[in-house]
């Protein structure tokens, strides 16, 4: 009996020796299946940069044609830093008819076209982008496009200034004798645009880009034109000069060289940035006269603009420079306020009070 109570002891001793065993087994094989997750948690992380790095680090430009969807070509390798126009420079080496700056690129069709200097990966939403092609024609630099527009008038101007034989008739052109005020109004219109062409080629920051061809037909065809139609009325050996006679041309051609001279001091303001390098920031008046327009509008060179033009209307009093001033102050007016909006949104604290163009008016 007593050897029986024994062996019963000493099993219950070995079962729970068995089952304290097993539980710190279990346990333990718990704390290492804890501690495993615990870091293949803490190691995950670490691959998503990885393969995000992996899919941006190149992009593949699919590149289509506008009109017909269908691909052109397909530029690959271009990288994160890459801009619009370093695609437009590898898409011309893979088509080399069409040069830079006569390639358009919109994200959709009819879109806008992306600026040469936005980044491609601010418009990537993958690795793969699509972008469409326009061409855009013939280009030209639009310092040809200035000087086209300003030689032309200058020379139009004064081949009507001496009456050829091909535009009046010589009897009436020797017949007639001139008025005082032709003289002035073909020198105050040299003054326009011998300034016009200086101020292109020694005051303006004229854009590296270039702009279709049929821009500076239609350019070149406007102030030809209208240069042609106003010179062969002033230059008529049957010219009528001004009702108010010399008064009237006196105070128009005093006005009309005080708004050159603001206009010409504006350009060079313009051009120049302030003392912080920031071309950015709104100029502002200072000792020069002619400056201190900036405190009524914020584009005085338009406003000068057309004050000479009024000027010279009213000194010559013709129907065509009327209507030509007319069309011009509207284009500038447009222009003016399209500046004064960006204006106001930049220096909001500054602009409240000022007009575009027309002081306490427009």
């Amino acid at each position: 009996m007593f050897k029986r109570q024994n062996f019963l002891h000493s099993e219950r001793k070995r079962e729970s020796f068995f089952q304290g065993f097993a539980r710190s087994s279990v346990s333990d094989d718990l704390r290492s299946f804890h501690t495993l997750s615990r870091f293949v948690l803490s190691a995950c992380p670490l691959r998503s940069p990885v393969l995000k790095h992996a899919k941006t680090a190149h992009f593949e430009i699919e590149i289509l044609d506008a009109q017909t969807r269908k691909q052109i070509c397909i530029v690959d390798k271009v990288t994160q830093s890459s801009t619009v126009h370093d695609v437009k420079q590898k898409f011309h080496k893979a088509c080399p008819k069409w040069y830079p700056s006569r390639i358009g690129l919109q994200l959709e069709c009819g879109g806008p076209f992306l600026k040469d200097y936005i980044p491609i990966q601010s418009i990537a939403a993958s690795s793969i982008v699509t972008l469409y092609f326009t061409d855009l024609g013939r280009q030209v630099s639009w310092t040809t496009v200035f000087l086209a527009e300003y030689t032309g008038p200058l020379l139009i101007y004064l081949l009507f200034y001496l009456r050829i034989s091909s535009i009046y008739d010589l009897k009436d052109s020797a017949r007639s004798l001139r008025h005082p005020v032709v003289h002035l109004a073909c020198l105050c219109h040299c003054i326009h645009y011998i300034r016009y062409i200086l101020e292109t080629l020694f005051v303006h920051k004229v854009s590296a880009g270039r702009t279709p061809l049929k821009n500076l037909l239609k350019s070149c065809a406007l102030y030809w034109g209208f240069t042609s139609w106003i010179a062969y009325y002033i230059n008529h050996p049957h010219y009528t000069p001004p009702s108010f006679g010399n008064r009237q041309i006196t105070v128009s051609a005093i006005n009309f060289l005080i708004c050159e001279a603001g206009n010409h001091f504006i350009n060079v303001i313009l051009a120049h940035p302030n003392h912080t390098g920031n071309n950015a920031c709104f100029p502002s008046a200072n000792y020069n006269p002619f400056t201190w327009m900036f405190l009524l509008v914020s584009c005085p060179n338009y406003t000068y603009e057309i004050g000479s033009w009024i000027s010279f209307t009213i000194m010559t009093q013709t129907l065509p420079a009327g209507i030509f001033t007319l069309l011009m102050s509207i284009q500038m007016a447009l222009w003016a306020k399209k500046k004064h909006k960006f204006y106001l949104k930049k220096f909001n604290s500054y602009m409240h009070r000022k007009s575009a163009i027309i002081p306490f008016v427009l």
